[in-house]
């Protein structure tokens, strides 16, 4: 186990020094064919980092994230809750400890999810995306993030607005590269297209992906592997059913669903190899072929050291991979 973050039994900060250690443990992959590594495992603070979990909790969370080599911390402007809430948490660990740092890091955040009242606090006009982006930045107190992504695409709004949006972020300054997430594959695939005429070529996508529920293999992943665009999946445990926890719960409730059994036999697959289902699962997205990264969420450090102990164990053999394919074959959980 490597060295703790010294932080203090109250969370003050102890002149906060990053593990020298950090970089030892973590594999970092390219995006696409751009400049950019990626942690394979990042860190989002979609839940358990906004105004209603005590600020020390979250705070230790990503100070041991970062101990552990996790470099990129993903956010949306109305994650929390309540909205918002989670940049500002953010915000304000990157002033107590982190700012030292800020060019180690990759700090993402979205927009395209309802926000705040009236017609322009939603989905993907150009006043919406740029109004939410200068928000989100003040509430984190930075000059620029590393990745501005369009949340969803918007029925209603032309897609050149949309990306042209994302274009002009970066070309002010306000954004270093522009993402996409939750786009299908036609709706990528213009999307792409869009943003390479601009100029400003789509670093990434950030689709939903795990072992029950790949709906990106259908003809996604290949676009995005033709394009040159990386792919960070989010949701890669399933929303928390790939977990020994959920296993447990099921056990406990004696369940005899078809999507019990199959758990239960990723559990057993998971535990001959000696991992728990959760790190199999993470195993299973960062295969060869598979994503650039996984998001994972977290409301322990604990979870935070499980997941990242993934990366240490050996990858799946085409055979394990075929036996997977057979265990989920079952399934209909996704």
């Amino acid at each position: 186990m490597m060295e703790k973050t010294d932080i203090g039994k109250e969370g003050d900060a102890m002149n906060y020094q990053a593990n020298s250690a950090r970089y030892e443990s973590m594999s970092y992959r390219r995006s696409g064919k751009s400049g950019v590594l990626l942690p394979a495992i990042s860190l989002g603070l979609w839940k358990n980092f906004g105004g209603e979990v005590p600020f020390e909790q979250s705070r230790k969370m990503v100070l041991r994230a970062f101990d552990l080599g996790i470099t990129h911390f993903d956010l949306a402007n109305n994650y929390g809750p309540p909205y918002g809430s989670a940049e500002e948490t953010f915000g304000h660990i990157l002033k107590k400890d982190l700012l030292p740092y800020r060019d180690e890091l990759l700090v993402s955040t979205k927009a395209g999810y309802d926000m705040w009242p009236g017609p322009y606090g939603n989905w993907g006009s150009k006043k919406y995306l740029i109004a939410s982006l200068d928000q989100s930045l003040k509430r984190m107190g930075l000059d620029y993030v590393d990745i501005f992504y369009s949340h969803r695409p918007d029925p209603h709004t032309p897609l050149e607005e949309t990306m042209g949006a994302l274009d002009y972020a970066v070309r002010s300054g306000k954004a270093l590269y522009a993402g996409i997430s939750n786009y299908r594959h036609e709706e990528a695939k213009e999307a792409i297209s869009i943003l390479k005429r601009l100029g400003t070529p789509c670093l990434i996508h950030q689709p939903r992906y795990s072992m029950i529920d790949r709906w990106i293999e259908d003809k996604l992943l290949d676009l995005l592997n033709e394009e040159g665009v990386g792919s960070i999946a989010f949701s890669p445990l399933g929303r928390g059913r790939l977990t020994n926890k959920y296993v447990q719960k099921l056990e406990a409730e004696e369940s005899q669903s078809s999507d019990f059994r199959v758990l239960s036999g990723l559990s057993n697959f998971a535990g001959n190899r000696g991992q728990t289902l959760s790190q199999l699962a993470l195993s299973w997205v960062l295969r060869e072929g598979g994503v650039t990264s996984a998001i994972i969420g977290a409301s322990h450090i604990s979870q935070i050291e499980e997941n990242v102990q993934a990366l240490s164990q050996p990858p799946l053999t085409t055979e394990e991979l075929t036996e997977l394919d057979s265990i989920l074959s079952h399934s209909h959980i996704g």
